[in-house]
């Protein structure tokens, strides 16, 4: 059995949205959140389905918890700092500027820390011949 349609090259149409008439090969079939929906559309009243409407609607496998955690012993077992509290571990940050090695005289109780710096000059020799 073939086709029942006749083709409709020829075949005239409205829009469903604005109204306006078009062939009816131009139209386009409006599809909201992954459904077809018995509305034909011109090509500028048409507009794709929104991606962000299909959220939530398959699953997404993106694991971020760990399976049976332990936990983080490196804040008690790194040890003291110098003046005798518990050295913080992985999280133990220190910091300092202007001058390196030291906080100011004003926020030296809030940030004290052991930074120092070392440096050295050397001398350079250049021989011509």
């Amino acid at each position: 059995m073939g086709n029942r349609f006749a083709s409709g090259k020829f075949s005239i149409a409205e829009c469903d949205r604005c109204g306006q008439r078009y062939k009816l090969s131009q139209l386009k079939m409006e599809v909201i959140k992954t459904k077809l929906y018995q509305l034909k559309v011109c090509p500028e009243c048409w507009d794709p389905d929104q991606p962000q409407l299909q959220l939530g609607m398959y699953p997404v496998d993106d694991p971020q918890a760990v399976r049976q955690p332990r936990p983080d012993l490196s804040y008690v077992a790194s040890g003291l700092d110098i003046l005798g509290f518990p050295s913080g571990g992985s999280r133990d940050i220190q910091w300092g500027w202007n001058p390196i090695g030291g906080a100011s005289q004003f926020d030296s109780v809030l940030t004290p820390n052991n930074l120092v710096t070392t440096n050295q000059v050397g001398t350079v020799t250049i021989s011509t011949t």
